[in-house]
């Protein structure tokens, strides 16, 4: 599949890591200088792509994991959804949740963008919906182990 990329950045372009990577990451694009993340703050942090994807698919903007784990920084609407017909610039919304702050430079990688075949739905209203054995349980109701 080609996926077209506007970059109006002076970044590379986004590219699997390695040979079975599933997400490609994505580079804050600050040409007015770095950005001070305080604890407990978000900001939306632009990376200067724009995106063309073809129908039936979406990309996912996920957190980095190193990032979440060594610094508490990480994607506030996770999964982020850029749906095939957006054509804005994609931007991240980033959330330090540490007790520290955290200064986001220019080109730093700071979240990972996958793309996933998805499908649009028929929804039906109906009065009854069919028994299963788990039925309504859900939110641990299985227990701890």
């Amino acid at each position: 599949m080609q996926i077209k990329i506007k970059n109006t950045s002076h970044h590379p372009l986004p590219r699997y890591e390695t040979p079975q990577s599933a997400g490609m990451d994505l580079r804050a694009y600050l040409p007015d200088g770095p950005i001070t993340l305080h604890p407990l703050q978000r900001s939306l942090v632009k990376t200067g792509l724009f995106m063309e994807l073809p129908e039936g698919y979406e990309a996912q903007v996920r957190p980095r994991s190193g990032l979440a784990l060594k610094k508490g920084v990480t994607v506030l609407n996770s999964p982020g959804t850029i749906d095939a017909d957006y054509r804005g610039e994609i931007c991240v919304i980033l959330i330090n949740l540490s007790q520290d702050d955290f200064i986001i430079n220019d080109g730093e990688r700071i979240a990972q963008m996958v793309i996933a075949r998805c499908e649009q739905a028929t929804i039906s209203e109906v009065e009854v919906l069919s028994d299963t054995e788990r039925g309504a349980g859900g939110f641990g109701h299985t227990g701890k182990q």
